[in-house]
């Protein structure tokens, strides 16, 4: 009996653990797009007053737009590349003794931003261009600070836009697994999210187990999707 109890306990702390790396990880990439993507989005959403500008808009968009019809092992796959001791970005850290990014938590951060950054930017995006010309003209003849104009005006009437963008990305972040996979491994307490967890149980033929962390992320899946539908309801208010 003492045994079962074990048992069950070690595998209860098994499923605990990559579910908190992956609520982790979700909310650590969400305040980063929060603090870094919503610029890009308020800025992208501006008119542009040169053809130059407007172009390179529009390449960038395209960019940024890239994870949705990649398959994220290409994705994981480039991103493991870069972040490599050698080559990119890695082989810069590497020469100045930092850390490397590649099978750590900071670096599945780093592909998670770029892996969800389309399901925030275009929340936001749409959100600020929705914001009405004369709201933006009275806003520039009574406050001439474009940084007080953002958070004072831009921020508020986006502010649906933004929390959209916020929720599709916790909620597509707690699901990834390609992108993951590829620069996180599946060290546990440290990169195993989830879904490598659960496709570690199944390759195990541990269904049970499979099926429990499954049936969380079912339930958790349908909180997430209520929660995006009662905002997008609120996006199409006039």
């Amino acid at each position: 009996m003492r045994n079962d109890i074990m048992i069950d306990s070690s595998l209860m702390s098994d499923m605990l653990a990559p579910f908190l790396v992956s609520l982790k990880l979700a909310t650590a990439t969400t305040l980063c797009l929060l603090f870094f993507a919503t610029p890009v989005a308020y800025w992208l959403a501006k008119p542009s007053r040169g053809r130059i500008i407007a172009r390179v808009k529009v390449v960038l968009m395209g960019i940024i737009a890239m994870p949705l019809v990649l398959p994220p092992t290409v994705i994981g796959f480039y991103l493991l590349l870069l972040l490599s001791p050698s080559a990119g970005i890695g082989h810069y850290l590497h020469e100045h003794n930092i850390s490397p990014l590649i099978f750590t938590f900071e670096g599945l951060v780093v592909g998670s931003i770029i892996y969800s950054l389309p399901f925030y930017i275009q929340p936001s995006y749409a959100q600020f261009l929705r914001i009405p010309q004369s709201v933006t003209e009275v806003a520039h003849l009574l406050e001439p600070s474009r940084l007080r104009r953002f958070v004072k005006v831009a921020l508020p009437q986006a502010r649906v836009g933004i929390i959209l963008g916020s929720l599709v990305s916790f909620a597509h972040t707690i699901g990834e697994f390609g992108v993951v996979l590829m620069i996180g491994g599946s060290i546990s307490g440290e990169t195993k999210v989830v879904s490598i967890a659960i496709y570690e149980q199944v390759e195990a033929l541990n269904y049970e187990a499979a099926h429990m962390m499954s049936g969380i992320l079912i339930i958790m899946g349908v909180v997430m999707v209520a929660l995006i539908a009662s905002v997008s309801r609120m996006s199409q208010r006039p």
